[in-house]
């Protein structure tokens, strides 16, 4: 077995960053909701000031996954947070380390960049990923609820006087 390496997704690598979008949507059972194209991962990831970025990880030559994230800021410390939106390993590679490799890597850029924590969300019906969360040490936050507008939501407050 080839050692594991990670690096920061670059321009060409659209295609890579795709496979992990759209392999995290699928086992998530939201492909329904996929949108991503290879046009909006060189728009958002890959100019000037990327909205969103992306470690892919790699065994030798073959690609494993990967972690989409960007920075948070957390007002009432004045720090910047680490906000990871997608971590998938191909299933054919779980079970090697990989994840707890890819969230070792973002822990590390998160403090080199001292923020103050790194945070994400997991659906709650997902127990194999949650029980790999907390065996690496993640705590559920509790008390803070997620509120969402969605865009209807926002259409319809926004017209509102």
């Amino acid at each position: 077995m080839s050692a594991l390496s990670i690096r920061p997704a670059r321009a060409g690598d659209e295609e890579l960053v795709y496979a992990v979008l759209y392999g995290l949507a699928d086992y998530e059972k939201l492909l329904y909701r996929f949108f991503v194209t290879h046009e909006t991962i060189a728009r958002d990831y890959f100019c000037d000031n990327p909205l969103i970025h992306c470690a892919l990880a790699f065994e030798g030559d073959r690609h494993v996954g990967g972690a989409t994230w960007f920075w948070t800021y957390a007002g009432f410390a004045a720090k910047r947070g680490l906000y990871i939106e997608d971590l998938f390993v191909s299933p054919e590679f779980r079970g090697r380390g990989y994840g707890k490799a890819l969230m070792k890597h973002l822990v590390n850029i998160a403090a080199e960049a001292d923020a103050l924590r790194v945070d994400w969300a997991v659906l709650d019906w997902n127990q194999p990923s949650i029980d790999f969360y907390v065996g690496i040490g993640a705590q559920l936050v509790t008390g803070l609820p997620i509120y969402r507008l969605d865009r209807e939501a926002m259409k319809s407050l926004a017209e509102r006087s």
